[in-house]
């Protein structure tokens, strides 16, 4: 027997009050992000903007004190990349970088593995205590690396002038660590490796804990050694991981500035990075280059975004952002 019940009609306009509805609840997340999208453009953007404009202009004393800036056009970076000395601290930035990235990445993963291996209980109260590192400010971290390696009562030169002269050779005891490019930097590199690579070791372990362990049962089965293991199944799983650390990584590394000002400050030119060749060209003279300080800071930030860029193609391709 057929219902020959008559249809029930929705009411007009229903069905768009249910769409406006449906629409309203998408306004909700760009609601929630816009007091940080604002902060963010106040305390980052609108600086970044600011260093844009004196990049191109002439900013001086005369200018700090009220009169208009003259606009130079290119100046700024035409002196600044036809002077060796703006060469010279790119090399030290970019190879303080490559040392400091591989010792984080190799160190940071081999503990991240450690502490996966630790008990429950164990494997916690060891990463609160290696990120007790990470969370040390770079000033308290440069003063406390600055006293060990310092000359007068430095518990490093201490340590060496005991061992036998047959060794290591004498005269440690008075030896300075921040009077060369290259020794400055071994202790720069050791004291951004202690801070930077308790954050890779958590972000490893909590990578690590969410892979299933049937794959490393499986693997132990099939006779697969630790080596094996790790690239055939913990960096293909962790990949994005290792990729997101490496990025952050180049970049923390790529500004060091407060560790280097504090260990070598502004008398020792030569173990000059882009950070710091930024500042003294800015700041640090009686007739400040604000221009010239601009112009090196905006390549610096250039450099970072095409390294960030070359990341987000990587991803893409990976198929990582969808």
């Amino acid at each position: 027997m057929l219902d020959t019940a008559p249809a029930v009609r929705k009411p007009p306009g229903r069905k768009a009050a249910g769409a406006r509805i449906r629409r309203r609840p998408r306004l909700g997340p760009y609601l929630l992000i816009a007091p940080t999208v604002i902060v963010i453009a106040l305390l980052m953007f609108w600086p970044m903007v600011q260093i844009g404009i004196m990049s191109f202009q002439k900013v001086g004393n005369r200018q700090l004190r009220g009169e208009p800036a003259e606009q130079v056009g290119t100046e700024n970076f035409d002196k600044i990349l036809s002077d060796p000395f703006f060469w010279q601290t790119f090399r030290n930035t970019v190879l303080f970088a490559v040392v400091a990235v591989t010792l984080t990445m190799l160190v940071g993963t081999l503990v991240g593995l450690l502490l996966n291996k630790l008990g429950k209980r164990m494997s916690a109260f060891v990463s609160g205590g290696v990120m007790i590192a990470w969370a040390t400010p770079p000033v308290t971290a440069a003063i406390i690396f600055s006293w060990l390696f310092g000359t007068t009562g430095g518990l490093v030169n201490w340590c060496l002038d005991l061992l036998p002269d047959a060794l290591i050779g004498g005269g440690w005891a008075d030896h300075n660590w921040f009077a060369t490019p290259l020794s400055t930097y071994t202790v720069l590199t050791v004291c951004v490796v202690w801070q930077s690579c308790p954050f890779v070791a958590v972000s490893v372990l909590a990578g690590l804990k969410s892979v299933p362990s049937e794959l490393y049962e499986a693997a132990r089965v099939d006779g697969s050694g630790p080596w094996r293991t790790f690239w055939s199944i913990t960096y293909p799983l962790l990949k994005p991981i290792f990729m997101v650390l490496l990025v952050m990584s180049v970049i923390w590394d790529f500004k060091v500035f407060t560790q280097l000002f504090i260990m070598s400050g502004l008398a020792n030119r030569d173990a000059f990075n882009l950070s710091l060749y930024a500042f003294s060209e800015a700041f640090g003279s009686l007739n400040p280059k604000l221009g010239m300080g601009s112009a090196i800071a905006l390549v610096l930030t250039m450099i970072l975004l095409v390294v960030t860029a070359l990341y987000v193609r990587v991803m893409v391709r990976q198929g990582e952002t969808k």
